[in-house]
Formats: C-alpha cells, structure tokens, sequence
C-alpha cells in the first residue's frame, strides 16, 4: 500500500558545496563578489555565524550531516555511513517524501559508502570519477608526471634512459631541485594543447546536476520532497566556466594558463613558500567557482518559485568543509590540521516566513544539522541520532553552548586502501573562543589557540600553564577543553560496543569491495 505524505510536511532542499570557505561568501563579509545570489537570499535566512564540520576531508565530514553521529564513531577503519543505518534521507523517505540525490562525482560520497540509502533517485556520475590509487583521492588529480620521476626498466625509451642519466646525475650534484623544474617545465609544454576550459575539468559543473534536478522535481507530483545537491566547483583542479570567470574578474579564463597554474599548485616537491606567487591567481580561479554555485543556485531557486514550490520548502547550504590556501604552509583540505579555513563554514537555513533573529557566535557543529532539519520540516529525528535539534534555537533568542567536536584519521589522504584507514586520530574541541587540537598518538601534540586574540591561529598558547596566558587563557580552560576531548573518546569507546551490528555490516562491505575489486 502506498504511503500518503502528510499534507502539513514541507519540503527540504539541502545544498552541499564541497571545499566552501565561510570566509570566501559574500554573506560572511568576502570583498569579491562571489555569492551576490545567496547575500540576497541571506537577508531572509538564518546565516549561522560559526558552523563547524565533524571532520575534515568529505568522508570524514559528511557522515556526521547525514546520520547525525561523529565519522570514526563506528572506528577509525570504517568509512562512510554503515548499510541499514538511520539517516536524513530514510527518515524523509519513511514519511512518504519523494527523494533525489545529485552528487558531482566525489567517490567518497556513492553507494559504494552507503550514501545512496534513502534515495529514490541516486545520481553520483561515476563516469566522471579521476581516481588514483596511488595519491590521495580527495586531492585533485593532475596529468602531468610528478617532477622528478621517469620511467625505469629494461624496455625503457632512449629518452626515458636519457632522463634518468640527467636525473640522477642533477640529483648527485645537488641540482634535485633545478631538475624537478625544468622536467616539469617539460611536462606541460609536451601536454596536449589545452584550447578549452571545460574540457580540462575532473567533475561536472553544477549546471548539470541542476538541470537533472529540476527534471525531477517536474516528475514527483504534489508529494513533500527531499533534494540535495552536492557541486563540485570549487574543488581542486580549479577549472570555472569562463563566464563565472569573467563575471567575478571582468576577463576571459585562458585554460592554458589555468592548467599550469593547477598542475603548479598541484607539486609536492616545493616548499610552501614557492607557491605564494601563483596563490592570488589560484583563489581568483577558487572564487570564480564558486561564482559559477551561486547562478546555478539561484537557477534552481527560480525554477522551484516559477513553479509555486519555493515557499513550501526549507532550504539549507553548507559545505563538507573548507580550503587552504597557505595560510599554515598548506593546499587543499588534507587530514593533517583542523584550522579554521578547513572546519568553518558557510551554514545557510531559509524558511519561508521565518523570523530572521540575530543568532550567537557560538560554535554549531554540523552534528546538529541533520535533526535540525527534520524539525523545521516537521519530521522526527531516529533515535540514533547523537545530534539535537537546535531550530527552536535558531528561531530566537536562543542559545547553544555545547563546543563542536571535529576529528579525522591523520594523514588518512586514500581510505580506498583498508590499511591507510588505521592512522592516529586527530581532534579538535573548539568552543567560542579557545580551540584544542591534539593528534592521539605517543608524544601526543597538543595546542591551544585563542581564536579571539589570534584568528589566524599563528601562535599556539602553552599548554601547560597555573595562572593566566596573555591574559587570557588559564588553566582552568586547559582542563575543560582536555576533558571534553577525553569524554568525547570515553562516548566513542561506549558507542562501538552498541553500534557492533553496523560496524559489522560495514567492513563486510569494505572486504566485499577489495575482494571483488568494486570500483567507486
């Protein structure tokens, strides 16, 4: 028999951008005019001030949006949401509601990691997937050969031979460093002509997934639904349609320079400290990505209110989590420091005759998320999640004081190879002002920042402290964020011994997939 929706449900909208900044949207106070859509739609939303992700990279993050629990809950070797777990989308399908999912070919996010459970319709554009098992997948994946390598073996080319002789021979001389310059000077200019920008990119652009999109929704009849996006325009390698591009700039992409400026920023043979010439131009090809979320959004937007949807749904935007761009030495979004360009970001919630209120600056951790929406939509949340609703909250005056928890596996960069999953932890605890990160391992390395007095979080405060710091921090406040960490590991440790049926079920699916040889 078949499910009647209550009439009284509204439909839900969710958009995830992956690599988002809070700090590079208009609507958060960005100089460049990356987000005027969305700054228009902020003025009748709840904009979050401090929305923090439950890790960092994708497949540390998004578990905690969808199923409202901590990504290594289940253990640091599972990844993903486990099979038969509650999520967002299975308590909207079980309330009859039509659901759709349209993900730009992040392989961390298809069903091979369960995000497919609930959905109607799943479209993850496999076709589009540029996987390398030998770096880290959530990375970008460039063409050109890494500098300083060449092909070695009994059936190698002359020229191959040639460069070997050349390599080794700069490398004994201590010219590793001149050598891994010009062979990759030679790599770029032996690629193939690169004559147009869209033909350069690893995902499909939003404009795809939005037009799938809006075929759906013409499909699903007077029923409440669930749609979520997630776009990959802003993720690395950095190849924008043009016209976002000469909308954010006032000139044309040149898709030869932006493939050199990628394969560049894409170079793990440099210091830190040589990239900072092609940074500027690398953000403007960053922004002009998100340029091209923001008219693809307000496309979608268009279509639900031509359509006399748009005030019968809640629609929310944020991110799976940030980008580096050098501010600690780093590029992209690799598990190895939870700074706040990495775990801030954007956290938007429109509802159609909702007080916009004014809403506090502490910290929302996206473990609320998940509840949080059910609730504005008028569902209830499964009682698996760990998370709470905060839309009263949200509505205003309200409060939240609980500090967000991030954690990931340190330097787990390809958690398609099993045995790369087993690294230390890495967490943080971030309240409103301080922020704790340590890496769980012997020798453990523990910093405190002061985000009030040192936003860019240059300078760590010592850790062991009897009395104030800058006046500042005590150790009163050491102890506070250390014993929030250390519940927080103590709730793990509970939490895998009540959830062994669905870590069970979700290595058995990891061992199916490596012995049977799935591919995402």
């Amino acid at each position: 028999m078949e499910r009647i929706a209550d009439p009284r449900l509204r439909s839900l909208i969710l958009i995830t951008v992956d690599c988002l900044r809070a700090d590079h949207c208009g609507f958060y106070g960005y100089s460049r005019p990356t987000t005027p859509f969305l700054d228009s739609l902020a003025n009748e939303s709840l904009v979050v001030p401090n929305a923090i992700v439950g890790g960092v990279p994708t497949y540390y993050s998004l578990p905690t949006v969808f199923v409202s629990r901590m990504p290594m809950s289940l253990g640091r070797d599972v990844i993903g949401i486990a099979p038969g777990e509650s999520t967002l989308a299975t308590a909207l399908r079980d309330n009859a509601y039509a659901t759709a999912a349209f993900s730009a070919g992040n392989p961390y996010i298809s069903s091979r990691f369960g995000y497919n459970q609930g959905f109607d319709l799943f479209h993850d554009f496999p076709d589009f997937h540029q996987v390398s098992q030998a770096d880290g997948l959530d990375l970008p994946h460039t063409l050109s050969v890494a500098p300083g390598t060449a092909p070695d073996g009994p059936h190698e080319s002359f020229r191959g031979k040639l460069n070997h002789a050349i390599k080794t021979t700069a490398f004994s001389l201590g010219l590793g460093s001149t050598y891994n310059d010009l062979y990759f000077e030679y790599c770029m200019k032996i690629a193939p002509a690169a004559t147009q920008i869209d033909a350069l990119r690893k995902y499909p652009s939003a404009d795809i997934l939005v037009d799938q999109a809006q075929h759906w929704l013409g499909t699903i009849g007077p029923r409440p639904f669930f749609l979520w996006l997630h776009l990959m325009d802003p993720h690395g390698p950095y190849y924008p349609p043009n016209n976002a591009f000469r909308d954010l700039t006032g000139r044309e992409v040149d898709p030869a320079r932006a493939r050199y400026l990628n394969e560049y920023w894409n170079r793990f043979d440099l210091p830190s400290s040589r990239f900072r010439k092609k940074r500027k131009e690398i953000i403007e090809l960053y922004d002009a990505g998100i340029r091209w979320v923001d008219h693809q959004i307000a496309r979608l937007v268009g279509t639900l209110k031509q359509s006399q949807l748009w005030d019968e749904c809640v629609f929310a935007l944020t991110a799976d989590h940030g980008e580096e761009f050098l501010e600690h030495g780093g590029r992209f979004h690799a598990p190895v420091r939870l700074s706040e360009e990495v775990i801030r970001v954007p956290l938007l919630i429109r509802s159609a005759g909702q007080r916009v209120a004014r809403l506090p600056s502490s910290p929302m951790s996206h473990l609320h998320l998940a509840p949080t929406l059910l609730d504005a939509v008028g569902v209830r949340a499964p009682s698996s999640f760990c998370g709470r609703s905060l839309w009263p909250s949200l509505q205003g005056p309200g409060q939240w004081t609980n500090p967000a928890i991030i954690e990931c596996g340190y330097d787990c960069t390809n958690p398609l190879r099993l045995g790369k999953r087993n690294v230390p932890k890495l967490i943080a605890v971030r309240d409103e002002q301080f922020k704790l990160v340590m890496e769980m391992k012997a020798g453990a390395i523990e910093e405190i920042y002061d985000l009030k007095d040192d936003p860019g979080e240059l300078h760590p405060l010592p850790g062991r402290v009897t009395g104030k710091v800058a006046g500042k921090v005590t150790s009163e406040t050491r102890k506070e964020l250390l014993g929030l960490a250390r519940k927080h590991l103590q709730d793990t440790e509970a939490g895998q011994s009540r959830a062994a049926v669905l870590r069970l079920r979700s290595r058995l699916r990891d061992l199916r997939g490596e012995i049977l040889g799935d591919k995402v």
